[in-house]
């Protein structure tokens, strides 16, 4: 038998669960409900670190002043190579729940946070080359691989008629590790000064090990998992695959890609009001923050009016969104600017909870007989869109370089933001709203 914490009567082995029938409304009143919300607990536990561990060179950039001789562009690049990594390393995530099991990958997966926290603790300095910064930078990058294990893993958990609720809890609970960073960040520029980046990683060492051991402690693996072996080759065969990856591109990438970017952005925009990096720490966490708390709410509301309708819509503000940042940008105006970009965190993730939502809606209504084969496509098609949308924030740090390279501003790159969720609300309307489409009204 496992450890116990809320758990009902049900047969374990080794901590694997034969048994496991969400739809069945019995089962899941007596037995499932309680092991799927300790299992969700655990799992946004470990995945909010790795989500920290991820974003913590959107902070450590924060600290790199003239002793460390990097201009901007050169800073874009350190919080662009661990965004890379982690979207690189999502579908072979996704992949392990199904070999190893959710329990058992978790384990691994958080004890493998340990070696980019211990390197960035004691490895940067003044002097340290910038090819080595690079290299720990790309090593941050296996936090990243967590978010897409993790949305796999609790997707098996739940029926279909909470999954968009349960996602929405999950990510956003791990969202929440890209504002946590930011703010252990401003407590540490606060209290140790600019001088001493190591503690910001060296805080998470043990938090590390505590998420470890709670996973071995109180979550579990699904027998089930093991036969879903092959859906991620059958998940690539499906267009709705590549369609809701780039849908996520546009909400995932944008939010995890502002998250890495917007101190940066502050220092480099408004220089002026930003001059010292505790100050521009003091607002970095905010979008994120507000971000990560609202993304249950996007799948709530994909829950009750729709995935497709929710998404279509919220590109559409996220159009007007970028639009109020590029106008804020060209008239210097910070308020404005604070405000836009504020308002395109929290449509991020709105949009991340919607299309999350949308996935197993969609192969629910293709298979509506074979709920077996509908949740084994969903969850491999969440760990695809998972490691394709993470590539989004890659592209926005990117532009953010090249704009500013190129023209001195991110005006350039506003304008390709705006381009892009105008597609995004196109092919939305096209594939799962247009009347004549065959999926219209199915998500």
């Amino acid at each position: 038998m496992t450890a116990t914490l809320d758990r009902p009567l049900i047969s374990v082995r080794g901590h694997w669960i034969d048994d496991w029938r969400p739809e069945d409304p019995a089962f899941w009143a007596t037995t499932g409900a309680p092991i799927a919300r300790r299992n969700l607990i655990f799992s946004i536990l470990s995945e909010h670190i790795g989500f920290s561990v991820w974003s913590l060179w959107s902070v450590l950039v924060l600290f790199l002043g003239p002793a460390y001789g990097i201009d901007p562009a050169g800073k874009f690049l350190l919080t662009a190579v661990p965004t890379l990594v982690g979207a690189a390393l999502r579908i072979p995530y996704s992949f392990a729940v199904a070999r190893f099991g959710g329990r058992n990958w978790t384990i691994f997966s958080a004890s493998l946070l340990l070696i980019p926290a211990v390197l960035a603790a004691f490895l940067i300095k003044p002097g340290v080359s910038y090819s080595t910064l690079l290299v720990l930078a790309a090593v941050a990058g296996v936090g990243g691989g967590n978010f897409a294990s993790s949305m796999t893993n609790i997707n098996a958990f739940y029926p279909n008629r909470l999954k968009g609720w349960a996602l929405g809890i999950n990510a956003g609970g791990g969202n929440l590790g890209v504002a946590a960073v930011q703010l252990v960040g401003l407590f540490v520029l606060a209290v140790f000064g600019a001088g001493h980046p190591g503690i910001v990683a060296g805080i998470y060492i043990p938090l590390i090990v505590v998420a470890a051991l709670c996973s071995a402690l109180y979550m579990d693996n699904l027998t089930q998992a093991r036969s879903e072996k092959r859906a991620m080759r059958d998940a690539t065969r499906e267009p709705h695959t590549w369609i809701m990856s780039l849908l996520y591109i546009g909400t995932f990438g944008s939010f995890i890609g502002f998250g890495f970017a917007f101190g940066q952005v502050l220092q480099v925009q408004f220089h002026t009001e930003f001059s010292t990096p505790v100050k521009a720490a003091y607002l970095t966490f905010l979008g994120p923050l507000l971000g990560s708390l609202v993304r249950p709410l996007g799948g709530a509301l994909a829950d009750r009016l729709g995935g497709a309708r929710v998404t279509f819509l919220n590109f559409i503000a996220m159009a007007v969104g970028a639009g109020v940042v590029l106008l804020a940008a060209q008239q210097k105006s910070l308020p404005l600017y604070i405000v836009g970009f504020v308002a395109l965190f929290i449509l991020s993730g709105v949009g991340n909870g919607s299309t999350y939502k949308m996935i197993p809606a969609i192969f629910k209504s293709k298979h509506p007989s074979d709920e077996p084969t509908a949740r084994r496509l969903s969850g491999a098609v969440i760990g695809i869109a998972g490691a394709i949308g993470a590539l989004g924030g890659v592209l926005v740090n990117l532009a953010f370089r090249q704009s500013f390279l190129e023209t001195k501003s991110a005006d350039a790159a506003y304008i390709g933001f705006i381009a892009f969720y105008i597609l995004c609300v196109l092919v939305t309307w096209a594939v799962y709203l247009r009347p004549g489409a065959r999926t219209a009204g199915a998500v």
